[in-house]
């Protein structure tokens, strides 16, 4: 370890980006400084990097980024930003002479494996301790999934696009739904991020409002008018002013969240459990918490019981992606 070296994480959405310094000490990782920038404010990560430098006067030994999208040898277009995002050229704009560029869940999940318990909210009271793959998952712009593979001795992260594949409805609620966000993206493909997210959360409250479910509230609409985010007002106005649509709202997207939870544990044979990040999840602990998540998640026909004995995990700690790529910076000078 280089006691001293100064590192750079960045966590890249498609609402912020969030960077920071961090020093190598003899204890671990020690945050000097960090900076949010609103995503859509630049043309490319580089931009960014180069101000948040400037404001730092730092120069790090290496930088890691986790992004939004799928990376391939060295390089990364943005799922829900307008952008290319290089290891090169991010090297070469910043003079930082090792760039790595990670997946944002694969960051997200090396992240989540160092939280301590006080920093993790347990879903299951019947969860058994076991060792082995872990599934992780998290809405918040858009939906991530990624899985922590135990190889006997450590974890491993592995990076998926799992969060566009197929909606699986199982109600009659969920098949009407599936039939409008058809119509609304105009094909057949609906994917889960359509639904598990902080836009995917507004796309089912006009759903159950079509389907008049429940009636529209004029506060909601003139907080809209006004230019509030959608999902946020969904979950605000579900839980602290008990608006009935948007308490039904956090109430189907919470049934779909659970489901697509238990089938990703099956997919990872998740023995370790499952592990809950994003920025949605720990802002609706109340409708996350009262067993509609858990009923969702259990119901999987004959591993119902297994499932029944997973831990599920539920992240308070919003930084997990930007510690899970600062993490990888590390091994980028060992």
């Amino acid at each position: 370890m280089k006691i001293g070296a100064l590192l750079l994480a960045g966590d890249i959405g498609g609402t912020k980006t969030k960077l920071a310094v961090y020093q190598m000490t003899a204890d671990g990782l020690t945050r000097l400084r960090d900076n949010t920038y609103k995503s859509i404010h630049y043309d490319g990560l580089e931009g960014i990097v180069a101000d948040f430098l400037a404001e730092t006067d730092a120069q790090p030994a290496a930088a890691c980024f986790g992004v939004a999208g799928p990376v391939s040898e060295g390089l990364c277009r943005t799922t829900n930003l307008p952008w290319v995002v290089g290891e090169s050229a991010i090297s070469k704009h910043t003079g930082i002479p090792v760039v790595r560029l990670l997946n944002d869940l694969q960051a997200m999940a090396l992240g989540l494996a160092s939280l301590p318990p006080e920093e993790l909210v347990e879903l299951n009271p019947n969860a058994r301790a076991a060792i082995g793959n872990i599934a992780v998952i998290a809405a918040g712009t858009g939906c991530g999934e990624a899985m922590l593979y135990w190889d006997g001795q450590t974890h491993h992260a592995i990076a998926t696009e799992g969060g566009h594949a197929d909606f699986a409805p199982n109600s009659r609620e969920q098949e009407s739904l599936l039939r409008s966000l058809r119509v609304k993206f105009g094909g057949g493909h609906v994917s889960y991020e359509r639904i598990l997210s902080g836009p995917g959360l507004y796309n089912t409250y006009q759903y159950l409002a079509e389907e008049r479910v429940a009636p529209e509230s004029p506060a909601f609409r003139d907080a809209l008018l006004e230019g509030e985010d959608p999902g946020k007002l969904i979950g605000r106005f579900a839980l602290e002013e008990n608006d009935p649509l948007c308490r039904e709202t956090l109430r189907l997207f919470v049934r779909v969240y659970g489901a697509e939870a238990g089938n990703w544990a099956l997919k990872s044979l998740a023995h370790g459990g499952v592990l809950i990040g994003g920025g949605i999840a720990a802002k609706i602990l109340p409708a996350m918490t009262n067993g509609d998540f858990m009923a969702s998640f259990r119901d999987k026909g004959r591993f119902s019981d297994w499932m029944g004995t997973l831990s599920v995990k539920i992240a308070l700690n919003q930084d997990s992606g930007l510690l899970g790529a600062a993490k990888q910076a590390v091994e980028l000078i060992a």
